[in-house]
């Protein structure tokens, strides 16, 4: 799961306003929706695959990881790629990459193939989310930077809840949302060669491809006090996305499947619609917020866990929902304007790295907890316990840092 577009690394130009610029705009945001729609869809499909092909918490656990791997390596080592090739050769590419991985995916007989598809899916996204944020603000900047933050929110929850629709009520669950995603990809590719214009290319790629991961001096401060909040926000994404069905199956049973996609794509939703509605608030301020609301939703989600509360899950979700948005969109914010235009790139990279270090660290760990004896309910309020941890750690260092 990837729920934020990058930020934007390269120049905007002075953005158009026909109606031709909208309709780049609509093309370029369903891209991303559909890109995150795409790594949303396995989630509720996990634990079917589990029981199909024998697979244990730590299987299920390593796809979400290995995914997570991906996306960093994609956007250190080809972020920058578009600068040097256009965007239409990237972005043509990176959907031909997500299609191969939904190939995959819907032909599937093993978890071999899965675990290929998502490395495929993590590279495509990587290279192709900077692209897109970038050309939705030049398209159209004042909408476009509304889409760019809305449109992964809406993606990963379209995804998750598509998907959960498909493998609770409609033929062909392992297959079915496979081959509609490859469909809209197909059309948006079409959209790409027809309708973006091609952008100047520049010498250089080889040198770009080299990761630089640095932390000006000027933003040091800052990024040790975010750092813990960038964690743990996608720490709470890699509960949902990786724990999240299974649980709420252990704790409802007979409840339709569909209910495991619900609630990523709730967090999600709730998370994309924070951002919009917070835009205009300073990082501080969109950090401490996200931060308390993340502490109090999380909590609340352990309790409802360890007490077999699916409304209270539920319930629960909306408010780390807001933690999530708030949290995410703050941490970035509060760091990146400290930093020289040339240093932002090495910056960004620290802030992936950690960002994604979140994602899937835990994840895998709590899968492999459960995969060595460790109770499901146990495991995911340890995990929840170790998100709220961090959460506090984060408001005491932000609480230092504004009174120096």
């Amino acid at each position: 799961m990837s729920t934020s577009t990058p930020p934007v690394l390269d120049m905007v130009r002075t953005p158009r306003t026909n109606d031709g610029s909208i309709l780049r705009l609509a093309l370029l945001a369903s891209i991303v929706i559909s890109f995150l729609a795409a790594s949303a869809a396995p989630t509720p499909l996990y634990q079917h695959y589990d029981r199909i092909w024998h697979g244990t918490a730590l299987t299920t656990t390593e796809a979400f990881g290995v995914y997570a791997v991906a996306v960093l390596g994609g956007l250190l080592v080809l972020g920058g790629a578009a600068t040097h090739l256009g965007r239409r050769p990237v972005l043509l590419a990176a959907l031909g990459l997500q299609g191969v991985a939904l190939v995959l995916f819907a032909t599937a007989g093993s978890f071999e193939p899965l675990f290929i598809g998502r490395v495929l899916q993590g590279i495509a996204a990587g290279a192709g989310l900077g692209t897109l944020g970038a050309a939705m603000i030049e398209a159209h900047q004042e909408h476009g930077t509304v889409a760019s933050s809305a449109a992964p929110g809406a993606g990963t929850g379209i995804g998750a809840l598509a998907a959960g629709i498909a493998v609770s009520y409609l033929p062909w669950p392992t297959h079915l949302i496979y081959l509609a995603l490859i469909a809209v990809l197909t059309l948006q590719a079409v959209g790409v060669l027809t309708l973006l214009e091609a952008t100047p290319t520049r010498r250089g790629l080889l040198a770009s491809l080299r990761p630089r991961i640095a932390v000006p001096a000027a933003a040091r401060g800052a990024f040790t006090a975010a750092a813990p909040a960038a964690f743990a926000v996608w720490a709470l994404a890699g509960l949902y996305g990786s724990l999240g069905p299974a649980v709420l199956r252990a704790m409802s049973p007979h409840s339709p499947t569909v209910l495991g996609g619900f609630v990523l794509f709730e967090l999600a939703i709730v998370g994309s619609v924070t951002t919009i509605v917070l835009r205009s608030h300073d990082g501080r301020r969109q950090m401490t917020t996200g931060l308390v609301a993340m502490i109090v939703g999380v909590a609340w989600l352990a309790t409802s866990i360890a007490t077999g509360s699916v409304v209270g899950f539920l319930l629960a979700t909306v408010v780390a929902g807001v933690g999530f948005g708030s949290g995410l969109q703050g941490s970035i914010r509060t760091t990146v304007p400290l930093a020289e235009p040339h240093e932002r790139a090495g910056l960004l990279a620290a802030v992936y790295l950690v960002s994604y270090a979140g994602m899937g660290v835990p994840a895998v760990a709590a899968g492999f907890a459960v995969s060595h004896g460790t109770g499901l309910t146990a495991t995911a309020v340890a995990y929840a316990i170790g998100v709220i941890t961090l959460g506090l750690g984060a408001f005491a260092l932000l609480g230092l840092r504004a009174g120096q």
